[in-house]
């Protein structure tokens, strides 16, 4: 169940006055079943199962009450209808009360349970919010809308990363994989971004932000191996997005158009989304992911590529969670065809609208963390009113 902030949130208990009611009616049924049935079967010890329901989803203190109740109404019934004898009458007491205080303790530790649980998920919320910036966003020169969806719900973060900076050097976006999911991976990811954040705004060239990532990853491992934990390689694309000159008096067909630079380290290439529907992959050198730099031993920084955003475009990031969704044969999720088909919804809705299509064609079932970033360039502010 989720809240309106669109986290899970625990199942409510039900209302005093549903239970009030409910295991009023339930005794009256259960009497007036004793009573025409005309038997000598004890019917009323079904009311025992009553806090037990109750157990699973009601709080402590209707369940303490629910079982005072029953036990009450259960000793009423062998005053006034004695069994046989006084040693059965006092085992079915006996039992009775046994089996209440058993059904408030299970009802207990359930309710100490959800509420580990609810800590976990508040804690799990707050290092969500410090690893991944809200979305939408948007700067001078972009606006970046997307959803990020975590395999496990209730864990809130996974190992996709991404973030978006405003810096002197134009408007840097990330987005990344750490190999591998829990909360050492998040740990890789904490590191990539913290190192993004910094570098983002230090290095005029968006090469060295690249190596800055790179460093930070094999730090990350450094410590990793010192602690015989796991080292972790991080698949991620650095983007620069500048928006033109207002001076610029240059368009093509589709508007204005915005540069964008790259820097792809192992991660998929982006998409272009024209105005017209075309969708063409953005062809990025494939590179080595973070923290296999050292394998290539060549010295030579990673390739910075250059391609241009139509002013009406969009440009669709995204992770694996999307390109390896696969249908009951096996088969994986066409996203260039995805994306065509969604060519006209807009540009905020269709990282939503792309995920639904993705899991439909998987059945509803998710192998990984799911991200996609729509990227377009920023509205033209409005010209000042005219004096």
């Amino acid at each position: 169940m989720d809240g309106e902030d669109g986290q899970p949130t625990a199942p409510r208990a039900p209302g005093n006055r549903a239970v009030v009611l409910g295991v009023l009616a339930a005794t009256v049924a259960v009497l007036l079943v004793q009573a025409v049935s005309g038997t000598s079967a004890r019917l009323v010890l079904l009311l025992v199962f009553l806090p037990a329901l109750l157990a699973g989803l009601g709080t402590v203190a209707q369940t303490v009450a629910a079982s005072v109740w029953v036990t009450a109404v259960v000793v009423a019934h062998s005053v006034l209808f004695p069994p046989g004898d006084l040693p059965a009458r006092l085992g079915t007491l006996l039992g009775v009360v046994a089996a209440e205080a058993a059904v408030i303790g299970l009802c207990a530790r359930r309710v100490r349970r959800e509420r580990q649980l609810s800590r976990m998920r508040q804690v799990a919320v707050a290092l969500q919010r410090q690893l991944l910036r809200p979305l939408p966003v948007t700067t001078p020169d972009v606006r970046l809308d997307g959803l990020y969806r975590p395999l496990e719900q209730d864990a809130m973060v996974g190992g996709d990363l991404y973030d978006v900076a405003e810096t002197p050097h134009g408007t840097r976006v990330l987005v990344g994989d750490v190999q591998g999911k829990g909360l050492l991976a998040i740990g890789t990811g904490f590191a990539v971004l913290s190192a993004f954040r910094e570098a983002a705004f230090r290095e005029p060239r968006l090469t060295a932000v690249a190596d800055a990532l790179e460093a930070a990853v094999e730090r990350h491992n450094a410590y990793a191996e010192q602690s015989g934990e796991q080292e972790r390689f991080v698949t991620a694309t650095v983007l620069c997005v500048r928006a033109p000159d207002s001076n610029d008096e240059s368009t093509d067909d589709e508007g204005r158009a915005t540069e964008v630079r790259a820097v792809n380290c192992g991660h998929l290439s982006p998409y272009l989304l024209r105005p017209d529907g075309r969708v063409e992959p953005v062809p990025l050198d494939a590179g080595l992911p973070l923290g296999l730099a050292a394998l290539a031993a060549t010295g030579e920084p990673r390739p910075e590529r250059r391609f241009t955003l139509p002013g009406d475009g969009v440009l669709v990031l995204l992770t694996d969670g999307i390109t390896e969704a696969q249908d009951a044969s096996g088969a994986f999720y066409p996203v260039e065809r995805g994306l065509a088909d969604l060519a006209a919804v807009p540009a905020d809705a269709l990282p939503e609208a792309l995920d639904r299509r993705a899991r439909r064609w998987s059945g509803g079932s998710s192998r990984d963390d799911v991200t996609v970033l729509a990227l377009r360039p920023a509205p033209e502010p409005p010209e000042p009113p005219a004096r």
